[in-house]
């Protein structure tokens, strides 16, 4: 009877060990290798008018916790709008101690330099993974006076505090809304507004998170649907009344 409970110990000791070495081994799969380097600018926002459309980055939630993304990992925008964990790993002069990790969103693209080689300065020349992040940032993962940092990256899902904001902007016949605070995956792959007098309408992207139509919604409350990379979709109606204006924001549902 003991014996046969010291087995049954036994071989959960084991099991545990096993699940706990599979945990390990799938966590370290999913982290990939990069390098990270920070802004020179001296507030805290990587820059006011990236290349997502985000405009002053503060407004729109995302502030020092952002980054430009080198071609590699920008995907010519499809990537704005995606939440990223890193960490400083393999440096003992520069990364902090335990390799604290920061989540970052892609707010902004990092332009190749191909005039400089890839490892001293055309840190952002395909095909490399590289990320720029703001000083705030970076201070929360390495020291300041490096100038460039071996990182590990990995996709996290987006974590945003209230609904999803649309920003309208256009004309009589072109209509534009810029997405932010998504939570969920983060990047928006399809658009569709709907007016009170129109079926749902596919947009197309502009440029970053800016998506377009050329159609008339004046005097009509606006619907939205949303999808992001996974698939998922969120449905926001009526979130702008029929009297909205162009430059308003508006506040819808959230993943």
């Amino acid at each position: 009877m003991g014996g046969g409970g010291a087995f049954e110990a036994t071989i959960i000791y084991y099991l545990i060990l096993l699940l706990g070495c599979k945990a390990a081994a799938q966590d370290a799969a999913d982290w990939m290798s990069a390098t990270a380097t920070y802004s020179k600018q001296t507030d805290a926002s990587i820059i006011i008018e990236g290349a997502c459309g985000y405009g002053d980055l503060h407004r729109s939630s995302y502030g020092k916790y952002s980054a430009g993304l080198s071609s590699m990992l920008f995907n010519r925008g499809s990537t704005c709008g995606g939440c990223f964990e890193v960490r400083c790993v393999d440096h003992v002069l520069w990364c902090l101690h335990g390799s604290p990790a920061v989540i970052l969103t892609a707010t902004d693209f990092c332009p190749p330099n191909y005039g400089l080689p890839a490892d001293y300065g055309g840190w952002c020349n395909f095909p490399r993974a590289h990320f720029e992040l703001s000083p705030a940032a970076f201070a929360e993962i390495a020291e300041t006076r490096a100038d460039i940092v071996p990182i590990q990256y990995r996709r996290v899902k987006c974590e945003r505090i209230g609904g999803m904001r649309f920003t309208v902007y256009g004309t009589s016949s072109f209509y534009q809304v810029l997405i932010t605070n998504v939570g969920s995956d983060g990047e928006v792959v399809a658009v569709k507004v709907k007016g009170s007098k129109t079926g749902w309408i596919p947009m197309g992207r502009n440029w970053g998170q800016n998506w377009q139509c050329n159609v008339n919604l004046a005097g009509q409350p606006l619907s939205f649907e949303v999808t992001t990379s996974s698939g998922k979709t969120v449905t926001s109606y009526n979130v702008a009344s029929a009297n909205w204006r162009f430059g308003q924001t508006f506040l819808g549902k959230q993943f």
